[in-house]
C-alpha cells in the first residue's frame, strides 16, 4: 500500500526494458517449441506489419497444454536487466509509485510484481482450463490499452498525467509516452527514441533515475 504522500507514478514496460534485447514471450516459446515463428511474428509488429492481437493469438496457440506451473518455473529463469530492485526502491523512496505497464502475458506480469513489488500490473491473458493454458487468448491487450490501463491508475492514486513518468522502449510504449510528463526511452528503438522526452542507453535500470527525478523536483 502507499501513503497519500506519493508524487507520482512511473510505467515500467516489461519486453525490450525489463527483458533486454528480447521478449518474455520469446523466452517462453524458446521452451514451448514456436520461437522462430513467434520472432518474426514480433518483428512485423515492431514494423507496423501486423497488430497486437494477430502476435497474440499466434503466441497463445503455442501454450496449448502446458501446465500453468511449467510456466511459472521457467519465468524464475527469464533474463532482466541490472538494477530493477534498487530501482523499485528508489521510486518509493521518493513518493513514486512504481507499475507495469507492458504488454506480456499477465503471468509474467503477476511474476514480475511479485518478485520485485511493484503496485500493480496490466497485460493479455491467456485462457485456461484444468490449471493447463488451452492455446486461445482469454483478453486482448494492446498499446492503446496500455495507456489507458495506466491512467487509470494515476487517476486511483490521485495523480495528474504530467506527474507520471514511462520507461519503455518500442511501438507499445508510444500512446503512453504521449501521455506523461517524463517519458524514458530506455535501449529503444527509433521511434521510441523520436517520441520520448530521454533517451537512455545502459545495461542498468538505475540509468533511468536521472530523468526520473524529474518528477520528484517539480514537486519540490
Amino acid at each position: 500500500m502507499f501513503s497519500s504522500d506519493h508524487v507520482g507514478a512511473v510505467f515500467f514496460d516489461v519486453d525490450g526494458t525489463l527483458v533486454p534485447g528480447t521478449s518474455s514471450s520469446v523466452f517462453l516459446a524458446g521452451f514451448l517449441g514456436h520461437r522462430d515463428g513467434l520472432v518474426k511474428a514480433e518483428d512485423s509488429y515492431a514494423s507496423g506489419e501486423l497488430d497486437n492481437r494477430h502476435v497474440s493469438e499466434l503466441d497463445a496457440k503455442g501454450w496449448a497444454g502446458v501446465p500453468e506451473e511449467q510456466v511459472a518455473r521457467l519465468l524464475d529463469d527469464l533474463p532482466l536487466v541490472s538494477g530493477i530492485t534498487e530501482t523499485v526502491g528508489w521510486c518509493r523512496r521518493n513518493g513514486l509509485v512504481p507499475v507495469l505497464a507492458t504488454l506480456a502475458w499477465s503471468p509474467v506480469g503477476s511474476h514480475l510484481t511479485d518478485r520485485f513489488g511493484f503496485h500493480a500490473f496490466c497485460g493479455p491473458r491467456l485462457e485456461t482450463a484444468g490449471n493447463r493454458f488451452t492455446g486461445r487468448v482469454a483478453r486482448h491487450f494492446d498499446e492503446y490499452d496500455k495507456r489507458d490501463f495506466a491512467l487509470a491508475q494515476a487517476r486511483e492514486l490521485g495523480l495528474a498525467p504530467r506527474s507520471c513518468g514511462a520507461v519503455g522502449d518500442s511501438r507499445s510504449d508510444l500512446p503512453l509516452f504521449a501521455s506523461v510528463g517524463v517519458s524514458v526511452a530506455f535501449n529503444a528503438s527509433a521511434g521510441a527514441r523520436a517520441a520520448a522526452t530521454v533517451t537512455v542507453d545502459d545495461d542498468d535500470l538505475r540509468g533511468v533515475l536521472p530523468a526520473l527525478s524529474r518528477l520528484v523536483t517539480a514537486t519540490q
